[in-house]
């Protein structure tokens, strides 16, 4: 009888402690199921809509993620990143543990804007890319123009201000991207290493600016080529600028999300191993999974090539492209 006490009350610990270690990190999904990522390209100049399935294959081999990728499609189910007022797909948000977001000067409808807003609003991760600072515009309804630049700046951390100028676009880097001083233990940076980037450098602290919230900066930025420099107001738009932070959002639901965001996003740069391996620690960070991060970064050799198209407007994607939006 003695005995049987006992062992019922070492099942009893167990199962406390069990319980107690399934506890979820405020913000991150439910760790007991393989998380359900959902990748939003919606942008016309960076070719998220070739980037963002390369991503997704990445996060389904090393996370086992059930992954959707949505993008903006013609009147023929053509992939069509000029297309601004609509994202098929954004239904998927409803089931998502985690948003990945490529968005710029989107005019949605209301019924697909809150498929977004509602999943940022349940305080679930969000990881974002570059124009998502800008990720809506609306210019014809007063009632909407806080989703134009209020919006951004209070889930991503800022709104679009301006770059340093679009300078040898594809051809060389533009920007040196080096770790912040105190943040080499971060582990969003483990077997991260410096490199120089495709992308220009966005203005996003400084002058007449500051990130806003909670940011704390982990990756700054050095324009090596500047308009700004070339027009004399380095004073108000430095040479210098944060390109990958971390933060927090509080939405409706009370619930703290995790936000991670780099102002980096040109195609070219996602060729490079330093680019993928942030952009892959960063969503096991956004999920609360930064202890899963092993020393040298995530694994993201890639299992087939990829060559994107060069940045730019107009008809520079590829063209007759039917999407994919599970792997």
């Amino acid at each position: 009888m003695k005995n049987n006490y006992i062992m019922m009350l070492l099942l009893c610990l167990a199962t406390a402690c069990g319980e107690k270690s399934k506890e979820k990190k405020e913000g991150t999904f439910e760790e007991t199921k393989a998380p359900h990522i959902v990748f939003v390209t919606g942008e016309e100049e960076y070719r998220s809509e070739e980037t963002f399935p390369m991503l997704a294959k990445l996060a389904k081999r090393e996370l086992g993620a059930k992954v959707t990728v949505v993008y903006s499609v013609d009147s023929l189910g053509f992939i069509d990143p000029n297309r601004r007022d609509h994202i098929a797909g954004l239904e998927a948000l409803n089931t998502a543990d985690l948003m990945v977001v490529f968005m710029r000067f989107r005019n949605l409808p209301e019924q697909e804007r809150e498929y977004i807003t509602n999943y940022v609003e349940s305080g679930k991760p969000i990881v974002g890319f570059r124009t998502s600072t800008h990720a809506f515009k609306y210019e014809n309804d007063s009632t909407l123009t806080e989703f134009n630049a209020a919006w951004p700046a209070k889930v991503f951390g800022q709104q679009w201000i301006t770059h340093h100028g679009h300078f040898d676009d594809g051809k060389f880097p533009v920007t040196n991207v080096t770790i912040k001083g105190d943040q080499a233990t971060n582990p969003i940076l483990n077997g991260f290493s410096e490199f120089e980037a495709y992308s220009w450098l966005y203005h996003v602290d400084g002058g007449n600016w500051k990130l806003q919230g909670d940011s704390e900066p982990f990756l700054m930025g050095h324009s090596t080529k500047s308009q700004h420099e070339m027009n004399g107001k380095l004073e108000e738009f430095s040479l210098d600028n944060p390109v990958a932070w971390t933060k927090s959002y509080t939405g409706t639901s009370g619930k703290k999300a995790r936000v991670f965001f780099t102002t980096l996003g040109h195609p070219y740069d996602f060729k490079l191993t330093p680019m993928r391996k942030l952009a892959m620690n960063g969503m096991y960070w956004a999920l609360g999974k930064e202890d899963d991060i092993p020393k040298d970064g995530v694994n993201v050799t890639l299992d087939e090539p990829f060559l994107p198209n060069n940045s730019g407007f107009g008809q520079k994607f590829k063209k007759n492209q039917k999407p994919i939006t599970n792997f």
